[in-house]
């Protein structure tokens, strides 16, 4: 075996390298490009830092049937959402989570879905049973961090059987 490994080197002594450039073969691995985490963190403290807990919208409607709809969009958006329009690509479940973690998993879970070209979505915040006064903690703060995001056209309570009071349904703009 050795004996057929120095002819075939004897062979081959004086030949060089063809010098090709091509898209195809590449000499030299490229670099991948660094994640700028720093950045992407800062980013996203910055988006939640934009979500006040005190703020209310003067625009979100306190019937029965909670609902929000940004100005300039017509009310038909918010019966369309209430009798189920648009198909639902996306849902977020709240349940036992505290303030501040529900508010990045809502802005996290918004910026999938505005990268992935996702408009209608769900966030189930649930009816407050397991909070220590019975009483809905996220219920309003969510519907107020929406009201607050510009991505946000409008959102309804869902029907009773898909959570009513415990779920909001929200439409997001598209990526157009």
């Amino acid at each position: 075996m050795a004996n057929k490994d120095a002819s075939f080197l004897d062979e081959v002594k004086d030949v060089n390298p063809l010098k090709v450039k091509s898209k195809t073969i590449d000499s030299a691995p490229k670099k991948p490009k660094p994640i700028p985490r720093k950045l992407i963190e800062d980013e996203g403290k910055a988006l939640l830092d934009s979500l006040s807990d005190e703020y209310v919208s003067p625009e979100i409607e306190s019937d029965e049937n909670n609902y929000f709809l940004r100005s300039g969009h017509s009310p038909d958006i918010i019966k369309r959402l209430k009798r189920g329009y648009w198909t639902v690509e996306g849902s977020i479940d709240l349940h036992g989570l505290v303030t501040e973690e529900a508010k990045e998993c809502v802005v996290k879970f918004i910026q999938e879905c505005k990268k992935k070209g996702i408009r209608c979505i769900r966030i189930i915040h649930g009816k407050g049973y397991g909070s220590i006064n019975k009483e809905p903690v996220l219920k309003n703060k969510v519907r107020n961090w929406l009201s607050q995001k510009d991505e946000v056209i409008g959102f309804s309570e869902a029907p009773r059987h898909d959570g009513g009071s415990g779920v909001v349904i929200v439409l997001l703009k598209s990526n157009n």
